[in-house]
């Protein structure tokens, strides 16, 4: 496993290859670029969420291909704003958009990886692993009104836990996140209370705490402030070395996160029936799921301008798919099932084209 430090030299590697395509005229995709040329620029952006595996996967490839990533995490809402506005040549959400809006505003929508999201907490002297929380305790505290870290509601799911008698400081997305999404997703299922007075969608309005401004951020109020609880994707709680809960889930069982558990939540999902791979994975049935599960989503125009910068898109997320699954594991998310890829794969056969025909798969020269 690669460490905070390694994700964020490749995400460097990735940016000073695309210094030159970022200085373009407002960073918009040009339509003339030779497809799978050394010094192609495929621009994405959008979900903080898969970001340190997009980045290691854009300078895999660059050295690999000469096909150079310039990928903006700026969360899933200016993905999807971004996608929209033409301004990208993909977006990423981990947010899935219903078939309603994919429709009106043209475009498709696939999976591209899987991958947990966790609480994490900063308190002096309790260790990584070691709270457990429940979907009660866990909207409690992020609702306020679980104010104290020795709250009884704690105590009674911790009772072999020293928990300190200090002040709950709550930490969450500033920016509409699709990790927001699919915490928010979580909550609104367990809790009545949350359902009705917070919601879920890609940003809420938070009833305590202060904001972050993507998952990078969130950790990084959670690792300066004793008492802080926050929630982040995975990979950035591995990577920065944040401390974990454990969590209670729909079968009452007390599970960790991890690929183990992150994968067991995908099991029941029926992505073939699925409008638009519209899958939501928390909350799922089973004793060994993590019920904070979510996909992350890549975002294209159904009709493309550019037939051969279409292929070279396409070409770089099969590479993902592929070549890229050690790595993902390797950063802790979960690769998508190859049934999947194979469905994912048909849809952009179906789906994309350029001047009326198909850009996949690639056509030989």
């Amino acid at each position: 496993m690669i460490r905070w430090i390694d994700a964020a030299v490749a995400a460097l590697a990735v940016l000073a290859a695309v210094l030159t395509g970022c200085s373009k005229s407002n960073g918009a995709p040009s339509t003339t670029e030779p497809a799978n040329e050394a010094g192609t620029t495929l621009l994405g952006a959008g979900a903080t969420f898969p970001y340190p595996l997009y980045a290691k996967w854009g300078a895999a490839y660059n050295q690999a291909n000469g096909v150079k990533l310039n990928y903006q995490s700026i969360g899933s809402g200016g993905g999807i704003q971004q996608i929209k506005s033409k301004t990208v040549d993909f977006g990423a959400s981990d947010a899935p958009l219903k078939s309603e809006e994919l429709d009106a505003a043209g475009l498709v929508q696939f999976p591209m990886i899987m991958g947990g999201v966790v609480p994490v907490v900063h308190l002096e002297g309790v260790a990584d692993g070691t709270l457990v929380l429940d979907g009660d305790t866990l909207s409690g505290l992020f609702l306020g009104d679980i104010k104290k870290w020795d709250d009884p509601k704690l105590k009674a799911l911790n009772p072999g836990v020293a928990l300190p008698s200090k002040d709950v400081t709550v930490v969450h997305r500033a920016d509409g996140s699709g990790t927001t999404w699919i915490f928010t997703s979580y909550l609104a299922k367990v809790s009545d209370t949350w359902s009705q007075k917070v919601g879920n969608d890609k940003a809420v309005q938070w009833p305590c705490g202060v904001g972050g401004k993507g998952n990078e951020g969130v950790a990084t109020y959670v690792q300066r402030v004793d008492g802080a609880v926050g929630y982040v994707e995975y990979a950035y709680a591995v990577q920065n070395k944040l401390n974990t809960t454990k969590l209670k889930n729909a079968a009452g069982k007390v599970v960790a996160p991890g690929i183990p558990s992150f994968q067991a939540a995908a099991e029941n999902a029926d992505w073939e029936k699925a409008p638009g791979f519209y899958v939501v994975l928390t909350n799922q049935p089973g004793d060994a799921v993590w019920p904070i599960v979510g996909a992350s989503f890549i975002l294209m125009h159904a009709e493309q301008k550019n037939a051969g910068k279409a292929t070279a898109i396409l070409k770089f997320l099969d590479y993902g798919y592929k070549d890229g699954a050690k790595a993902a594991t390797d950063l802790d998310y979960v690769p998508m099932p190859q049934k999947v890829v194979n469905l994912v794969e048909k849809t952009w056969t179906t789906k994309i084209h350029a001047n009326g025909q198909a850009v996949w798969p690639p056509q030989a020269k």
